[in-house]
């Protein structure tokens, strides 16, 4: 047998189990799994001692182009997403101007097309205005689906009536994602916030702007007959709500809402300051107790950078959002390795989970057919993430100085080897996912 690429004695983590394997690619995709010792291959890649995951997927993600390249753009969120170990983004539409049309969505693919790094799609914004053209805006190629602000933002997306929500539903056939925080309530609550204290961003955007949204959104979600993705979930009531609505919503969490808790703010400051807040240790719990239950489908960084100089302003006139991409993978290993999760409970989180719930085309698994995307880890590696190591152009992460066990040594997309071992080795091969759902007539 012959292949482009042989990845020879590494631990491969699969929908079959753990074992040590071969995997051959060809072409781009995956050709032969098992013993490939005789094989001949242009390239032979060694993986002993290391794990093999399906490529992560990060289907939460800020990369601000266009309108504040300042911070961060398509090539520099993509830098940072391969240096960390993820393979595709799935990234949002509160750029200026909103990816809300035709036009701008094929503006952003062609952007992105082999400029990016890693592969890649977008969400497309669902507004008041573009209600009817959402069955063809979610069928566009590089689409990921529509995404809904029912509680503002960073942007100006926002649709925060159940009759707009109601509308958009009603057009959709995709998954819809949606950020769930009741605007009527966080109006009412922002007196509650204290001038230069962003420890009180978690009682201004409290437990029941988020909980009471998200109960709006299901009732709409079922009287629609529509399938609705819940983003970034940071409290445990909506955790046990969502629990007896696995059959129209699925469930997105986040390294942060998963790692740190309110607590932080007196250490971090604004560097932590997030929407929807991270809460007390006790949410924080009722998260993982999700995750462990099965309620929680996929992880998602939210990746939302913002420049040092405009954290640094007094709360509340601090922007909200963190870096994220590039330590998803770090820190949800750590995680493993500190046993509240399995690697193989991360993969379905990371690329059986995104693929299952999203139907992207040839990617989530380990597979004969699928494409060659792999995360590459080294499960016993010890690190500090330190900011210097951060990609991002906002060159910052809340994990300065953070240990970790467990850490991303090779990042292979469609068969190219793109980080190896912290250096960017093939760079700009970034291409548009495919969905099942949208595949076009012949594909």
């Amino acid at each position: 047998m012959t292949f482009d690429t042989v990845l020879r004695n590494g631990t491969v983590v699969n929908h079959d189990g753990i074992g040590e394997r071969d995997v051959g690619l060809r072409d781009g995709r995956i050709a032969e799994i098992g013993s490939l010792s005789r094989a001949s291959a242009g390239e032979t890649i060694d993986c002993t001692g290391l794990t093999i995951l399906p490529g992560v997927v990060d289907s939460q993600v800020h990369f601000r182009e266009p309108g504040a390249t300042h911070k961060e753009d398509l090539e520099t969120g993509s830098r940072a997403a391969v240096m960390g170990g993820v393979t595709a983004v799935f990234e949002m539409p509160n750029t200026n101007p909103l990816t809300t049309s035709a036009e701008r969505l094929a503006d952003k693919v062609a952007a992105g097309t082999h400029r990016m790094h890693c592969d890649f799609a977008f969400w497309v914004g669902g507004t008041h205005g573009n209600v009817r053209d959402i069955p063809e805006l979610e069928r566009l190629p590089g689409a990921a689906g529509i995404k809904v602000f029912m509680g503002s933002s960073t942007g100006d997306l926002l649709v925060a009536d159940d009759e707009g929500v109601a509308a958009i539903l009603g057009a959709t056939r995709r998954r819809a994602a949606f950020h769930s925080e009741d605007e009527m309530r966080l109006n009412e609550r922002k007196p509650l916030r204290i001038a230069g204290d962003p420890s009180s961003h978690p009682v201004w955007r409290d437990v029941e702007a988020a909980l009471k949204s998200t109960q709006r959104l299901v009732r709409i979600a079922r009287d629609k007959g529509a399938r609705i993705h819940v983003l970034h979930i940071s409290t445990g009531d909506e955790m046990d709500f969502l629990k007896d609505h696995k059959d129209v919503a699925t469930v997105e969490v986040t390294p942060h809402h998963l790692t740190l808790t309110e607590a932080d703010h007196q250490r971090l400051g604004t560097l932590v300051q997030m929407n929807p807040p991270v809460r007390s240790a006790a949410h924080r719990d009722r998260i993982w107790q999700g995750l462990a239950q099965g309620i929680a489908d996929v992880l998602g960084s939210d990746h939302a950078p913002h420049t040092l100089e405009e954290k640094a302003k007094p709360y509340p006139d601090s922007p909200s959002g963190m870096t994220g991409v590039q330590t998803l993978v770090p820190i949800m290993l750590d995680h493993v390795n500190a046993g509240r999760l399995t690697l193989q409970r991360l993969v379905d989180l990371t690329s059986a989970g995104p693929a299952r719930i999203f139907g992207m085309a040839r990617k989530g698994r380990i597979a004969v057919g699928y494409d060659a995307d792999f995360t590459i880890v080294d499960m016993k590696r010890r690190e500090t993430i330190r900011n210097e190591w951060i990609a991002s152009r906002c060159g910052w992460t809340p994990y300065d100085g953070v240990e970790v066990t467990g850490w991303p040594v090779g990042t292979v997309v469609r068969g190219r080897r793109v980080m190896w071992e912290g250096d960017l080795v093939t760079p700009s091969t970034g291409e548009p996912v495919r969905f099942v759902e949208a595949l076009p007539r012949g594909a």
